[in-house]
């Protein structure tokens, strides 16, 4: 399943090093704490259910909810130092991988027949709701994505899309033309995009350096482990990002 999911990642055995931080200068630093205030993180940690599977570490979310006025300090000064200098922890880079039967399907013979959801830690999925919110607050306010992606956006889903299909076809008939459908289906969109198309794209929309050099240490080096009875494999994971993550849906 893991070679499936994961197309190019590399097997191995242990951990993987994490990449050295960069230096950071002071426009990293003024970007770091336009993202990250004290206000923001006590939101970020309030959006999660307080329960909810955790990472490798452990961390709940109900154990930041519950400890925010002595964590909360602490983690600030983690946060910005992470994002000024593009540097992710190795313990956050740990991915337990799942793998979820898909609805719908008639045998479950295959690794496509599941899909792959990755718990990673919530102190990083907190830092990805803070960038997440910034991008959509003050990035895509201004440069926003095209009024036709109604994935992942406030307001839309699958069923705002079929509405806009059917006007379409209607419209047609009503008007005695023709309407021409073309679906196409992207398998493995989540596992299959490079790093670069990801970061190509945040580039694109004028994003800080300094938030795109961190999304991307937190895609590149992850090690996603699956545990099927007594067996355990590990695979550094060298494209896609992760079924799961806060910021992936967006990116």
């Amino acid at each position: 399943m893991l070679p499936t999911h994961f197309p190019t990642s590399d097997a191995i055995e242990g951990g993987v090093v994490s990449p050295a931080a960069c230096r950071a200068n002071r426009l990293d630093c003024q970007v770091a704490v336009k993202v990250i205030t004290y206000q923001r993180v006590a939101w970020a940690i309030d959006t999660f259910a307080p329960y909810k599977s955790p990472g490798v570490d452990g961390i709940f979310p109900a154990l930041l909810q519950e400890g925010r006025e002595v964590l909360i300090p602490h983690l600030v000064k983690i946060f910005h130092a992470c994002l000024a200098t593009g540097y992710v922890p190795r313990i956050w880079r740990q991915v337990k991988v799942v793998f979820i039967p898909k609805p719908g399907r008639n045998t479950y013979c295959g690794p496509t027949d599941f899909r792959p959801i990755s718990f990673t830690s919530f102190l990083l999925k907190t830092m990805e709701r803070l960038v997440d919110r910034f991008l959509r607050n003050e990035v895509l306010a201004l440069r926003p994505l095209h009024p036709n992606q109604h994935a992942d956006q406030v307001g839309k889903s699958v069923d705002t899309a079929l509405h806009q299909l059917v006007v379409w076809v209607e419209k047609a008939l009503d008007q005695q033309e023709i309407a021409l459908g073309v679906f196409l289906d992207i398998e493995g969109a989540f596992n299959n995009t490079s790093y670069d198309s990801m970061c190509a794209a945040l580039t694109r929309r004028e994003v800080d350096r300094t938030i795109i050099r961190w999304i991307r240490a937190t895609l590149e080096g992850r090690l996603a482990a699956a545990t099927l009875g007594d067996i355990s494999r590990s695979v550094v994971v060298t494209r896609g990002c992760p079924q799961g993550g806060v910021l992936a849906p967006l990116l």
